[in-house]
């Protein structure tokens, strides 16, 4: 059962993901959103090939700030990204189904912390991303 904080992250998520073109281009879907917290996946296809053949990491990176910003929007607190960092550990390969899981690591009335971990189907660790958030001073969702 879910609580009315995961139900509220949830619509935040809805609406945040039916505004961005970029993340539904990529293909990727959300799995999971509580408060604080996303899964979101993606599949490697042959568009997000680098000249080695291997996942981009500018693919990598879009995946966790997606699920980084699902998470740090779950409070109706319109947050935008102040920093971000990612570590790449392996490569992704084209039909890896990928998963980015963020979990809070500290928010407070205005700057958070996150962090992303991105596995592939075998749950081996790709990447590791951490996203600093700053809230905007507004509502995410709409007032009537």
């Amino acid at each position: 059962m879910t609580n009315m904080s995961d139900e509220l992250a949830q619509k935040c998520a809805d609406h945040m993901f039916y505004n961005d073109a970029a993340t539904q281009s990529m293909g990727m879907s959300i799995v999971k959103v509580a408060e604080g917290q996303s899964i979101v996946s993606m599949c490697i296809t042959s568009v997000m090939l680098n000249g080695h053949q291997t996942c981009h990491g500018g693919q990598l990176f879009s995946l966790a700030d997606s699920a980084f910003a699902f998470a740090c929007n779950s409070y109706n607190e319109a947050a935008v990204a102040a920093n971000c960092t990612i570590d790449f550990i392996r490569p992704a390969f084209e039909g890896d189904v990928l998963k980015a899981t963020a979990t809070v690591c500290y928010q407070g009335k205005r700057t958070g912390i996150y962090h992303v971990q991105i596995t592939n189907q075998n749950n081996e660790l790709i990447a590791l991303f951490k996203g600093n958030s700053a809230r905007i001073n507004r509502k995410l969702l709409p007032t009537d």
